[in-house]
């Protein structure tokens, strides 16, 4: 059975350390990406929130890093997340290539703006 984690901090140390930087980055980016964001453990995994809901979830796999949901937009952003489109709208940045930050702080934004009440 898999451990239960009580923070974000507990499931990062948990992670192999080449994967805890490398997730430890794409948490950075996210948290970045809008101000007032907070954190909190949701499904077993780390969930970033804005005004305490959850806007987007990121996690470490055996071969990846994901981040979740991915949105749909635009033609030119489309074009920026397919190489990365994994299943159930998740994104995966393998852990054997360069992790696009500012494609991740683009993603946060969308989804941010696209849940914004009108």
């Amino acid at each position: 059975m898999a451990a239960k984690f009580a923070s974000v901090d507990d499931y990062l140390d948990a992670l192999p350390a080449d994967q805890q930087e490398i997730t430890r980055a794409v948490r950075r980016t996210v948290l970045a990406a809008l101000p007032n964001t907070g954190e909190k453990i949701s499904y077993n995994i780390p969930a970033v929130t804005v005004g305490g809901k959850v806007l987007v979830y990121y996690a470490a796999w055996k071969k990846f890093v994901s981040l979740y949901p991915a949105p749909r937009a635009d033609d030119d952003f489309e074009r920026a997340v397919a190489p990365y489109r994994g299943a159930k709208d998740a994104l995966q940045f393998r852990w054997t290539e360069p992790i696009p930050h500012d494609l991740i702080t683009r993603v946060v934004r969308v989804l941010h703006e696209q849940r914004a009440p009108s």
